[in-house]
């Protein structure tokens, strides 16, 4: 068999090349090109058969029709959840783990991946399930030392320390063992297969072993969770098509230095996407927050101008937020633009209508914006509040107290209506608001709250401006 030949692969774009270089020329990433085996590829693939066929010049052999189809109607097999009993990790997975997924979860260092993952196992076995934690990160005494911190010693929790994927699935897949109900790999970097001739947490490593996982899952009908490292931007490390391969993608959210941590579904073939679960941080692991509106605003300034309520929606549940701004004097030739927690280009475009339509000369300011408790904001209907938060500062004047903000801006100052309006309004008036600026619309059932429904940002703008000047006009 001839030898196999190299090559050097950008791990970031996944391009090609003859001889190593410093800087990738397809995406211009700096020290990401690593030497790779012509053959790589996981057992039994196509690349792999492809690559042997070619060395030994021959053909492959036809076997003729090795497919099975069938038809998309048939009987269907009911499969229940497993619900882990922490609610916020259900709400997000869609209800539970449903048997032969895999899961996904990435985050910063030290955000609470693997705390909460052990919290997990550690509730399904007191149900009466197996569950199995594999390390490739720590040794056993470690993730002994963390059961013991968490007050789960005593729980049935399987821990194994291995990284050898060969090993890890000769000993799942024993056909004399009872297959679990869980299986945590942590993390996917650390694991290596010993078909290929890459180092670990390369994009060859990363995606055959995340395949080797996924065969596993849907032929013994376990659940795995795959916990992966992130990249400086937030991403999970690694290949983008890991992401495509698993069913739930799930990112945790927040500061370490911040008690609280949101876990967010991205993806997730069994539920709903972009579904939030809120959890806090103790020296006892994670705690759950049953009504994260209440945290996020609870420590709410009083009569401070620049500062609103925004009412969103984190997936299936509303959630109350406040967003702060601050618009200050600018001595640079180009203003600040500081936003955490917001899409920076989506504040470019609220101030440049407030701008071109309202004409407040906000764009020569320096102008930073947060949203509070560490949670990001991704939907548009946040635009009103962040407008309403940069009016305020800029003219020093408080906004009501009592009142949520939600609708979003168009580009030609129209405010437009945004969906489940109804939620917002209720969970509004749970938490004891009396009114609601919101986008003029009939689509909408009764609210006890006072709606103020506004169509235009300009006039939006005009009443704020008046009540600055005492009832009067700015102009």
């Amino acid at each position: 068999m001839a030898k196999p030949q190299e090559r050097y692969v950008c791990q970031s774009c996944r391009a090609v090349s003859r001889k190593w270089a410093g800087k990738c020329d397809a995406c211009g990433e700096w020290n990401s090109i690593v030497e790779e085996a012509a053959t790589s590829g996981p057992p039994g693939s196509m690349a792999a058969a492809d690559s042997n066929v070619s060395s030994l010049n021959k053909q492959p052999k036809r076997r003729g029709n090795v497919i099975d189809f069938q038809a998309m109607k048939g009987n269907l097999t009911a499969r229940d959840r497993y619900a882990t009993g922490i609610d916020e990790l259900d709400r997000v997975c869609g209800g539970g783990l449903v048997p032969g997924s895999v899961l996904l979860c990435g985050g910063d260092p030290g955000i609470g991946k693997s705390t909460l993952l052990m919290q997990a196992c550690a509730a399904l076995t007191q149900q009466g399930h197996e569950a199995i934690y594999i390390s490739g990160e720590e040794a056993l005494e470690q993730l002994r030392l963390r059961a013991q911190r968490l007050g789960l010693e005593e729980t049935g929790v399987q821990l194994a320390t291995e990284t050898n994927m060969r090993d890890i699935l000769a000993t799942l897949d024993d056909t004399n063992c009872d297959v679990p109900a869980v299986v945590v790999i942590d993390s996917i970097q650390t694991m290596w297969s010993d078909t290929l001739s890459a180092t670990p947490g390369t994009v060859s490593q990363v995606r055959a072993c995340a395949q080797e996982l996924i065969r596993f899952a849907k032929k013994r009908n376990c659940a795995v969770f795959i916990v992966g490292h992130v990249t400086k931007d937030g991403q999970i490390a690694g290949p983008r098509v890991v992401e495509h391969m698993v069913d739930t993608v799930l990112y945790f959210e927040g500061d370490r230095s911040d008690r609280f941590r949101i876990l967010r579904g991205v993806k997730n073939r069994f539920g709903a996407t972009d579904e939030i679960g809120v959890f806090e941080m103790s020296d006892k692991g994670l705690r759950e927050v049953r009504n994260p509106s209440e945290i996020f605003l609870d420590n709410r300034g009083k009569n401070v101008s620049g500062a609103s309520v925004f009412a969103g929606i984190g997936g299936s549940r509303p959630v109350l937020v406040e967003i702060q701004a601050l618009v200050a004097q600018s001595s640079l030739a180009t203003p600040r633009r500081a936003v955490v927690g917001w899409d920076s280009a989506r504040l470019s475009m609220v101030l440049a209508v407030l701008d071109a339509r309202c004409g407040l000369g906000i764009g020569a300011h320096d102008v930073y914006l947060n949203v509070a408790g560490g949670l990001k904001i991704r939907e548009p209907a946040a635009d009103l509040a962040v407008a309403a938060a940069l009016i305020s500062s800029m003219s020093d004047t408080p906004l009501p107290q009592d009142s949520v903000i939600f609708g979003e801006i168009s580009l030609s100052g129209a405010v437009r209506p945004v969906t489940q309006t109804d939620l917002r309004l209720k969970e509004a008036a749970k938490l004891g608001f009396d009114s609601a600026i919101l986008p003029a619309t009939k689509k909408f059932g009764k609210s006890t709250l006072k709606l103020n429904q506004v169509e235009l940002l300009g006039d939006f703008v005009d009443q704020l401006w008046q009540n600055r000047r005492g009832g009067k006009s700015t102009e």
